[in-house]
């Protein structure tokens, strides 16, 4: 895989997760967050959307930047604080339902294609 469609795949996963909560915020509260901490207020309805525009903020970036090898790496580094986001939200304080721990999925998803196309990148670059 090149390191621009590992790239593209990134974008993806924040086009999908972040427009579904951009268009649709209180499908994603509804379906992702236990009914114990699920809030449909105003303003919590606004944050969720306001949440999937910087999310598509990002994947759009990300379709029309070219990232070298270090970026890629930047960004697998970067992801490692959101999987104990995950776990702790899921297993010690069950805010997301199955279905919100989709963002793990993305989250894993992303992390593999940033490997892969820092090692794309890398050999693009003339590096081992």
């Amino acid at each position: 895989m090149s390191a621009r469609l590992a790239q593209y795949g990134i974008a993806a996963v924040f086009l999908i997760l972040g427009g579904w909560a951009l268009l649709a915020p209180a499908s994603v509260i509804e379906l992702a967050v236990t009914p114990k901490y699920r809030d449909s207020s105003y303003l919590t309805v606004f944050t969720m959307a306001c949440f999937g525009a910087q999310a598509v903020l990002f994947g759009t970036m990300a379709l029309v930047l070219k990232w070298p090898a270090r970026a890629f790496a930047v960004f697998a580094v970067l992801l490692l604080p959101f999987f104990v986001f995950n776990w702790y939200f899921h297993y010690e304080v069950p805010v997301l339902t199955s279905i919100g721990m989709l963002d793990f999925a993305g989250n894993v998803t992303m992390l593999v294609l940033a490997l892969i196309g820092w090692r794309a990148a890398k050999r693009g670059e003339g590096g081992a």
